[in-house]
């Protein structure tokens, strides 16, 4: 995955995604971009972080042709550690984490974004967890941040997508705008808040986190342990085979999968 990184002078990072056909992340993508989002506790010139993708997808999930590549319990073991630690350094970035998000966003960018500070969207983007049908668990833990708890339930196990204006009605969506606006809208919100006192706003990110009702590392850490089991019990490989054998789409827009 091509990623790229650019910083303006009022100290907003932008953090692009860029992974044709739809974004798909692999072992070694989420790992690169978990520790860009860490490096930024030695960089105080940092404001807030914008992260965003080009093309079609925010983030269609892991990539599954790399796991099946990989030798026996190696694939699911580092694609579920890789997005643990992903998706701990969105939450433990040092300053806030604005996400804008384009077209879809599945399975692993639902664990980015639920994790994140502020979404805004695109008309129409959808949100879902394609899980269930891909023989695995994980990432309701963010989901159940981005809708309420029985409709995240309903989602889980129907697979669901929900579209960005209604998340918006929920709160968890700050903006929906049209695709044309929606960096400009992204930007404007980072740029009020990286006017504020850069100490001071590290330590609202900080007390944020610490009062959260939820500890989420451990939550979706619980949530991939079933994972494993079913990985043991052979409903992983059973459903990311027939994923890349083109018997089961699960997302007509999506190529890519997610623990």
């Amino acid at each position: 995955m091509a990623m790229h990184e650019s910083m303006n002078d009022a100290g907003v990072v932008e953090i692009v995604m860029d992974n044709p056909p739809v974004n798909a992340l692999n072992i070694g993508d989420s790992y690169r971009l978990a520790d860009l989002l860490d490096s930024v506790r030695r960089r105080p010139e940092v404001k807030v972080v914008v992260l965003t993708a080009r093309g079609r997808g925010f983030c269609a999930g892991v990539d599954i042709k790399e796991m099946q590549q990989l030798p026996g319990n190696e694939g699911i073991l580092a694609a579920n550690r890789s997005c643990f630690e992903l998706f701990r350094a969105v939450y433990e970035c040092a300053v806030p984490v604005v996400t804008a998000v384009q077209d879809f966003c599945l399975g692993t960018g639902i664990g980015i974004v639920g994790n994140s500070d502020v979404v805004v969207a695109a008309e129409g983007v959808l949100f879902g967890l394609p899980e269930v049908d891909n023989g695995a668990l994980g990432a309701a833990t963010h989901l159940s941040r981005l809708v309420p708890q029985h409709r995240a339930r309903q989602m889980l196990y129907t697979c669901e997508s929900a579209p960005a204006e209604e998340l918006a009605g929920y709160g968890s969506v700050y903006k929906v705008v049209v695709a044309e606006k929606l960096m400009a809208t992204a930007r404007e919100v980072a740029e009020r808040i990286a006017a504020k006192n850069g100490i001071v706003m590290r330590a609202a990110k900080e007390s944020m986190n610490g009062i959260d009702p939820i500890d989420v590392r451990r939550s979706y850490r619980y949530e991939q342990g079933f994972t494993f089991e079913l990985n043991l019990h052979g409903e992983g490989d059973r459903a990311r085979d027939a994923f890349l054998a083109g018997e089961r789409s699960g997302h007509d827009e999506a190529d890519g999968d997610t623990r």
